[in-house]
């Protein structure tokens, strides 16, 4: 029998442990659409007090977080700025044109870094009858195609400050905050009051099957309720899926320090610079990505091809010591 296959194509691939399917099956339940589940409500108000905020919403993916998140802080034909990479123009499938009416425009960033006074420049303001004006800015951290890295404190501080005055909402797209928050040495609401809206992952490096919270105002999130309705996100016994949550925040969330420890030795291993390595991910670039990928699956090690000459590669949960040293070992030859 050959050793198991190692998958480092992402951190959505982990499964539930043990300990988090017991939590599951054990969790009590209730109508979350009559806001009768109590497992739910736990989960909920947990994670909007951990960011500081009034309140927050379970939701089934942070596509539909950060969707509902934006809509909040913007109307039809208004716009959302932010960085050419960003999660929500990249991979949400054109869902705030699509579905709310919402204008986004994008600015090149240097590798996903938030740089303020980059944004800031391009913001569009209101009452201007030739301009499509900017109701709000997103900002991802940690930043998926920015290979992982962690948003400049001094930079978010800074764009929240400005916003305060401009009177331009801040979403922050928190799906790896947990990741950021580990890898700074910071408190969760330290990046939670530096945001109107925040969406955040519980099935990515916390592990959890499923499952996001929106968190924001009791005003906001009572709207986005009934946002989450419309979209077809009104849950009922879901407390099963909020007990892994709750799970996950208690057993998973330090632990997050060991997958970037395993990332920065798999960066170590094949040539990549480790003190690039901020989280939980590895970026190969100038590879030939099809031809790696393939040759890699051949011998049990799964790997994301993100271009033609580009591979990333993302510790998570499911990856012990002994994986990522296999994995190094197969990558480094073929390499």
């Amino acid at each position: 029998m050959g050793s198991p296959t190692v998958d480092l194509r992402s951190d959505t691939v982990t499964r539930p442990t043990p300990g988090m399917r017991r939590a599951m099956a054990e969790a009590e339940v209730g109508d979350d659409v009559y806001r009768e589940d109590p497992t739910i409500t736990a989960l909920e108000e947990r994670v909007a007090e951990l960011f500081g905020h009034e309140a927050g919403l379970l939701v089934p993916s942070g596509t539909m977080g950060n969707q509902i998140g934006m809509r909040l802080v913007c109307e039809p034909g208004q716009e959302v700025l932010c960085d050419a990479d960003a999660h929500v123009v990249t991979y949400e499938m054109g869902a705030a044109a699509a579905i709310f009416g919402i204008s986004t425009r994008t600015v090149v960033s240097s590798g996903g870094r938030l740089d303020a006074d980059q944004l800031i420049a391009q913001v569009r303001p209101r009452g201007d009858w030739h301009l499509t004006a900017t109701a709000a800015i997103a900002v991802e951290n940690s930043h998926n195609r920015g290979g992982g890295l962690v948003q400049p404190l001094g930079e978010l501080q800074k764009l929240w400050d400005w916003s305060r005055e401009a009177g331009v909402a801040v979403h922050l797209d928190g799906a790896r905050i947990w990741n950021a928050a580990v890898a700074a040495g910071l408190e969760l609401s330290t990046y939670g009051r530096l945001a109107d809206t925040v969406s955040v992952c519980l099935s990515k490096g916390l592990g959890a099957p499923v499952g996001s919270v929106l968190v924001s105002s009791s005003e906001r999130i009572a709207a986005a309720r009934l946002w989450r309705k419309r979209l077809g996100g009104g849950m009922r016994q879901a407390g099963v899926l909020a007990a892994a949550g709750i799970y996950a925040l208690d057993h998973h969330y330090d632990r997050l320090a060991e997958d970037h420890e395993h990332a920065r030795l798999l960066a170590e291993r094949l040539g990549v610079d480790p003190a690039s390595v901020e989280t939980n991910m590895v970026v190969l670039d100038d590879v030939a990505a099809p031809v790696v990928a393939q040759a890699a699956k051949a011998q049990g090690v799964l790997v994301s091809q993100v271009s033609p000459r580009r591979i990333r590669l993302v510790t998570h949960l499911d990856v012990d010591r002994a994986g990522v040293d296999r994995a190094a070992a197969v990558l480094a030859s073929l390499l």
